[in-house]
């Protein structure tokens, strides 16, 4: 049994609905899901079919192909009875490029789900996946973002202004539905071996270029860990909202370093325009919503994740890191001995020059 914030207790899920089944971090959630024995029935949504590999992996879990900006999903959502909705669609962030139509996929999407959701009598938690860009990025952030802090620059375009809408839907849900419990997980950056996102092919790529005269304080979210957390969450999560991140912070050069990748310092408006040489490499095009974060970084305060939702993850930012990178298919062009031997050369001479 779980808790929300008034008091309430919200009872074990019975029949789940998860959005964005085709995507990685919904439809091996499915998996987690359908493998629990004392979930009765579990829904995997998507307009997309998962590949086969993951279908097999979703094992009795019921796909079912839809569109969630139609009205089918409240008719889906009152035919089975669902008791818990995980409206993890917004999950297309990893990979795709922000556009117009993306936009209208998210906001859409989320506003049918949440009124589908407060139609159904049956309904009694959603889980929401946000994002920690919801934050925003800027030169006067706090060493860590709580879930009570606000954006010091709110986000006007991008994944985080899809979500800080999306994350209002939600909220004015619970204020209509009291019944329904509202948890909304915003999730820090995810890496690992296995998922695709753009911070992982960015750090793939030979040259990585970084802008002149900044070094962001990064903060990443193991893919493991991540699916885990949101296991945690549709099963006895109270409500409310959590930052879902690592312990430990890692700079952007260390990041690149132990990647065994080379630095690029450039002037900030030549960062987008150079990480798009390398697309055909193994680089994802920066976007401009996204240069905030790569000039200024963003930390999150994982206090209440560990002591309200009593949620640990295994891996430390500079272990997520370490593990991208030992088990992911990125070869290094410079090992972090030979990083370690020219700092010592360069603090030798430096020395010598004193």
């Amino acid at each position: 049994m779980a808790q929300d914030d008034s008091g309430t207790q919200a009872a074990a899920p019975r029949v789940v609905l998860v959005t964005g089944a085709s995507t990685f971090l919904g439809g091996h959630l499915v998996a987690r899901l359908a493998a629990n024995p004392e979930i009765e029935k579990v829904l995997a949504v998507d307009s997309r079919v998962p590949n086969k590999a993951l279908l097999r992996r979703m094992g009795r879990a019921e796909f079912l192909r839809l569109d969630i900006r139609r009205p089918v999903i409240a008719k889906t959502i009152a035919a089975h009875e669902v008791d818990t909705v995980v409206h993890a669609a917004t999950s297309i962030m990893d990979v795709a490029a922000h556009s117009a139509a993306i936009k209208e996929f998210n906001v859409v999407g989320a506003m049918q789900v949440c009124a589908a959701c407060q139609r159904s009598p049956s309904v009694k938690r959603l889980i929401l996946r946000s994002t920690a860009m919801v934050y925003g990025a800027s030169s006067k952030d706090p060493a860590y973002f709580s879930e009570g802090d606000r954006a010091v620059r709110e986000p006007t375009n991008g994944y985080g202004r899809d979500l800080l809408d999306i994350e209002g839907y939600a909220r004015g849900l619970a204020r209509r539905r009291p019944d329904i419990a509202v948890t909304i997980a915003r999730l820090q950056a995810i890496l690992g071996p296995r998922m695709q996102t753009r911070m992982g092919a960015y750090l793939s790529a030979p040259l990585v270029p970084t802008v002149i005269g900044y070094q962001p304080r990064l903060q990443f979210l193991h893919e493991e860990d991540a699916l885990a957390a949101m296991e945690r969450l549709t099963t006895s999560a109270p409500a409310g909202t959590f930052n879902i991140a690592a312990d430990g912070v890692i700079t952007m050069t260390q990041a690149i370093r132990r990647a065994g990748r080379i630095e690029l310092p450039v002037p900030s408006g030549l960062v987008t325009p150079i990480s798009g040489v390398f697309a055909d490499v193994r680089s994802a095009r920066l976007r401009s919503s996204q240069m905030d974060w790569v000039t200024y970084g963003r930390v999150l305060d994982n206090t209440r994740m560990r002591t309200e939702l009593d949620f640990h993850p295994r891996y430390t930012t500079s272990e997520t890191v370490d593990d991208f990178i030992e088990r992911g298919a990125s070869d290094m062009l410079i090992s972090p001995r030979r990083w370690h031997d020219l700092e010592q050369r360069v603090v030798g001479a430096a020395h010598q020059l004193l």
